[in-house]
């Protein structure tokens, strides 16, 4: 199990190790409690990651890893 809260201001990196940015937010569903995207917001700029009001919106199903940071699975990001 994975708290939301949990995820406040950690750094994000693609499977590659570049530099993604910073967690800003989290959606949800609110039903299930299933999260369902990053709201990341961007350190670099990468071209495959969708931006929406300046935050990069990274779906949750391409996180592979969650420790001292949140590692993303380049090939799964869908733009």
């Amino acid at each position: 199990m994975i708290f939301a809260k949990s995820l406040a201001r950690k750094q994000v990196l693609l499977s590659d190790g570049t530099v993604v940015g910073v967690v800003y937010n989290v959606t949800a569903d609110l039903r299930t409690g299933v999260l369902l995207n990053l709201l990341v917001k961007p350190q670099n700029e990468i071209s495959e990651l969708k931006k929406d009001d300046g935050l990069y919106v990274i779906p949750f199903e391409s996180v592979r890893a969650i420790k001292d940071y949140i590692v993303v699975d380049r090939k799964l990001i869908k733009k």
